[in-house]
C-alpha cells in the first residue's frame, strides 16, 4: 500500500469541529491526518480560532458563524445533521444552551457520534469550574510526582492533561464508537474528561505506589530522577545527556562507556550506594562535551541520548531520517505518528484562514 492510500483511512468521514483551543484541535488534526473531512466552526465573538500559520489547524475547512444569528444557526445545524462526528470542548451546558447539545443533535441525526471534551467531567462539583492542564493533573497525583525533590512540582508542559489525557482519549473513544456504529447504525455521546485521562496515564505509577515500590515524593523513584541511572547529566559544554539503563545489561554497558568499575554492577539497586554512583557519573560526564559523549556511546548499548533543545530536535539526523517533521507555512510540525503497511499518512499542508469557507450569504463581514 502506498502513502497516498494510507492517509485515507477515514476517507468519507465528515466531522464538525466546534472551534476552541487545546485538546479538541489536536484531536481534530489527528483525525484530519487520517483522511477525515473536517469543517471547523469559529464564532466571531471569540479571540481564538484559526491561526494563520499554526499547523495544528491543517486539513480543515473553516467557517465563521454566530449561533445567535438564525441563518448562521441553521447552517451550523445543517452541517451537524450531515456529519458523522461532532467535536466540542466547551464547559458543560454551553452547547445545550445553544440548542446543539447531544439530545438536540442525536434526535435529528441518530448516527452522529457526539464527542465531548471536558476538564472535570460533565457532572460533579467541579464540572462548571475553569481549569487547565496543570489543574487536572494536580488532582491525579501526576503533578506532585514531577520535579526536583527540594523544589515545587514542575508542570510537564501541557502534554499530560490536555493532549495525553484529553486529545488521545477522545480520539480513542471516537474511533471505538465509529466501529460500533458499523454494527448498530447508531451514534452515541463520547466524553473524555482530562482529569480522567490523566489518571489513566498514571495507572502504572498507582500500582507501584500501592505495592510499595514507588515512594510518594519527588526524585525518589526509578522513573522520576531518583535513581542515578535514569536521569540527565550535565556535560562539559553545559548541555545534557539523558541516560536510562535500568536493566542490568544496559547498566553494564554504561559502566563500560564511562570507564567505571565493573563491580558497580552488583550494587546498581543498592540505595546506600546511589550517592557514590551519582557522584562518579556526574564527574565523568563533565569531562567531555555532550556531542562527544553521544559519539562515544555509539559503540555501547547503554540507553544514552543527547538532551536536545526544541530547535535541535528539528534537525537531528535520526529525526530527519525518520521524516518526523514537515514544514507548513515555514513552521516545523510533527507528521502523523502512525504507519500503515509501512507508510505514514500524507498530511495536508493546507491551513485555512479563519472563516475562509463561510458561504457568501453568511459572510459576517457584510
Amino acid at each position: 500500500m502506498n502513502a497516498g492510500a494510507a492517509d485515507r483511512s477515514l476517507s468519507g468521514v465528515r466531522i464538525v469541529e466546534a472551534g476552541g483551543v487545546g485538546p479538541v484541535p489536536l484531536a481534530a488534526m489527528f483525525l484530519a491526518d487520517l483522511g477525515a473531512e473536517i469543517t471547523r466552526i469559529d464564532r466571531p465573538d471569540t479571540t481564538t480560532g484559526i491561526e494563520p500559520d499554526n499547523p495544528m489547524f491543517r486539513g480543515r475547512r473553516s467557517v465563521e458563524l454566530d449561533f445567535r444569528n438564525p441563518q448562521d444557526f441553521d447552517y451550523a445545524r445543517d452541517l451537524i445533521d450531515d456529519a458523522d462526528i461532532l467535536l466540542e470542548g466547551f464547559r458543560p451546558g454551553v452547547m445545550e444552551r445553544l440548542n446543539l447539545g447531544p439530545q438536540d443533535c442525536l434526535e435529528r441525526n441518530a448516527r452522529l457520534i457526539y464527542g465531548r471534551m471536558t476538564g472535570w467531567g460533565s457532572d460533579g462539583p467541579l464540572a462548571n469550574k475553569g481549569g487547565h492542564d496543570i489543574n487536572y493533573i494536580s488532582l491525579t497525583g501526576a503533578l506532585h510526582a514531577i520535579g526536583q525533590r527540594d523544589g515545587p512540582p514542575t508542570p510537564p508542559l501541557n502534554l499530560v492533561g490536555d493532549y495525553g489525557g484529553g486529545s488521545m482519549m477522545l480520539v480513542t473513544g471516537i474511533l471505538a464508537a465509529l466501529y460500533e456504529r458499523e454494527r448498530t447504525g447508531l451514534g452515541k455521546v463520547v466524553e473524555a474528561a482530562m482529569i480522567d485521562g490523566a489518571a489513566t496515564l498514571m495507572n502504572q505509577i498507582y500500582y507501584m505506589f500501592t505495592d510499595g515500590t514507588w515512594a510518594d515524593s519527588r526524585e525518589a523513584n526509578v522513573l522520576d530522577g531518583g535513581t542515578p541511572f535514569y536521569c540527565a547529566y550535565r556535560t562539559r559544554d553545559d548541555r545534557y545527556v539523558a541516560i536510562g539503563p535500568v536493566e542490568p545489561k544496559f547498566f553494564a554497558e554504561l559502566l563500560k562507556g564511562l570507564g567505571l568499575p565493573e563491580s558497580y554492577i552488583d550494587r546498581q539497586w543498592d540505595r546506600s550506594f546511589w550517592p557514590t554512583l551519582r557522584g562518579d557519573i556526574t564527574r565523568v560526564f563533565l569531562e567531555r562535551d555532550r556531542d562527544e559523549w553521544v559519539d562515544h556511546f555509539e559503540q555501547f548499548d547503554a540507553c544514552v541520548t543527547p538532551v536536545l533543545s526544541i530547535g535541535e530536535a528539528f534537525t537531528h539526523p535520526y529525526n530527519v531520517e525518520r521524516g518526523l517533521f514537515a514544514k507548513i507555512n515555514g513552521c516545523p510540525t510533527a507528521v502523523s505518528p502512525l504507519k500503515f503497511d509501512g507508510e505514514r499518512p500524507v498530511i495536508s499542508t493546507y491551513v485555512p484562514r479563519r472563516g475562509e469557507h463561510t458561504p457568501p450569504k453568511l459572510d459576517l463581514a457584510r
